[in-house]
């Protein structure tokens, strides 16, 4: 493999897709090396923790690596692909002066490009000049700049250079820890970035006692944990030799009977969601069965209306108005609970979110300010919602700030159940199987359209008589649907 000529070759980070999630998974690649690739041409699908989304490279060039293969978890803010945007194969090697690959491994200028003053594309992207230029180091940082090209060098694919290229870092220990004791003294600070801040936070580890090997001077993980395991005494050395024999006895399985599927991405934060709603709100679920006869009869009529032509009209549309009717009629129940202030923030707008199942799991995106909505318009959304969720191109924004949730379970002919709350909001309606039921209607029992409701919300936001009043609400505009007209 040849070398690159820095000046030339731009490194593309991971970026933070969902604003503050640390890490995403490569889904696809879009390109290959020697493929030629312009400013916001997408070079791969990416899997975060709340969506699959693309990314767009920033500036024009050749690629001449993918660091990562399909499938792969990368934290934000590493490298994931090089780009050389100078119009040209680089140079090999051998045919470099080294004065040229010398100043071509030092990291201290990162050059212009086309992409430089690039604004974000994206939802919670970035600007790209914020991700990839850094102010210089001073003074005491000339040691680790030094060290540089070995790091450059490795970053770039090369193997490391062995203990030879880490010798002169070995002359000069002090001059390297000193400085970065002596930070705080000064004007400068540590440069890491967020999830490597929180690590060394969550690990008790002061970051200006950490030496730096990332490029600019700035701290990575390693670092982070470098500095854990050099601030243990020596006592420990016989526990680690024991941690390759336990190490080497996994447990076993059976895998012609048994398959093991890594929890990531859009499940591991669906379960992690899930175990602390349920362990933080207290939830209390009830539950209605009502005749819904003439509320499947006006979604028939409302299929033949032109004002709904080319959308789709189904149950759903009517029992999201209806809990849209109920919540205006009992404004309390669109509340959060904000436990660092000890309040309950009422929301004065209503996003409705709609629990979707799709291949990489429950997405719940909500519908931005629904109570504002016409039937008509909440036909549009509801059907554009759908769509894009099982299409897996839902985007952070649209599953954040989400108030109240429907989750239609009756689609699997389940009569109801008692779902969890969406994190941060203060109910959820399940909707059950709607089906041909014997039911007093007029005073004789007559086959009717029967469905069964089920209301949890939050305890501490929502007591048992609002609670009821919502659900009771909800219950009447299906059973008469002119409700919708006299209520509204």
């Amino acid at each position: 493999m040849t070398t690159m000529t820095e000046a030339s070759v731009r490194e593309f980070k991971m970026p933070d897709v969902g604003e503050g999630l640390t890490e995403a998974e490569i889904l696809k690649w879009y390109v290959q090396p020697g493929d030629t690739v312009t400013d916001g041409q997408v070079v791969c699908e990416v899997e975060t923790a709340k969506a699959a989304v693309e990314l767009p490279i920033p500036y024009d060039g050749v690629v001449r690596d993918l660091h990562f293969p399909e499938g792969t978890t990368v934290d934000v803010g590493t490298a994931i692909i090089s780009v050389d945007v100078g119009g040209g194969s680089a140079a090999p090697a051998a045919e470099q002066p080294a004065a040229e690959r010398t100043a071509a491994a030092a990291p201290a200028e990162e050059p212009k490009s086309v992409g430089s003053g690039r604004q974000p594309v994206l939802v919670g992207y970035g600007v790209a000049t914020s991700s990839t230029r850094r102010r210089p180091r001073k003074g005491p940082e000339v040691p680790v700049r030094q060290a540089s090209p070995a790091i450059q060098t490795e970053l770039n694919g090369h193997a490391p250079a062995a203990p030879a290229a880490t010798a002169p870092a070995a002359t000069t220990p002090a001059a390297s820890v000193a400085p970065a004791t002596t930070t705080p003294a000064g004007t400068e600070r540590p440069l890491a970035k967020p999830p490597v801040r929180k690590l060394a936070k969550d690990l008790g580890v002061d970051l200006t006692t950490v030496v730096p090997t990332g490029p600019d001077g700035i701290i990575t993980r390693e670092d982070v944990h470098a500095a854990v395991a050099s601030a243990v005494p020596a006592i420990p050395e016989p526990s680690a030799a024991s941690v390759p024999v336990a190490a080497q006895a996994p447990a076993s399985y059976d895998t012609a009977r048994e398959t093991r599927v890594p929890v990531k991405g859009v499940r591991k934060a669906t379960a992690a969601a899930m175990v602390g709603s349920a362990f933080t709100a207290p939830h209390v679920t009830e539950f209605v069965t009502v005749d819904v006869t003439r509320t499947m009869k006006l979604v028939e009529e409302l299929k033949a209306d032109k004002e709904f032509a080319g959308l789709r009209v189904n149950p759903l549309l009517l029992i999201a108005k209806a809990l849209l009717v109920a919540i205006r009629r009992n404004p309390d129940v669109n509340a959060s609970w904000d436990e660092a202030a000890q309040e309950i923030v009422v929301k004065h707008y209503v996003n409705l979110g709609i629990a979707a199942a799709t291949p990489r799991g429950l997405l719940v995106p909500n519908i931005k300010d629904a109570h504002a909505k016409t039937l008509p318009q909440l036909a549009e959304s509801l059907g554009e919602l759908v769509a894009t969720a099982r299409d897996g191109k839902t985007s952070p924004a649209a599953m954040q700030g989400g108030t109240v949730t429907i989750t239609n379970v009756g689609v699997f002919g389940v009569d109801t159940g008692t779902p969890i709350l969406n994190p941060g909001e203060s109910a959820i309606l399940a909707v059950g199987a709607i089906k041909l039921q014997p039911w007093v209607h007029k005073g004789k029992v007559k086959p009717r359209q029967v469905t069964t409701l089920a209301l949890s919300f939050d305890h501490r936001l929502v007591d048992g008589e609002l609670g009821s009043k919502v659900l009771a609400d909800v219950a009447a505009i299906l059973e008469q649907p002119k409700r919708l007209i006299t209520w509204a």
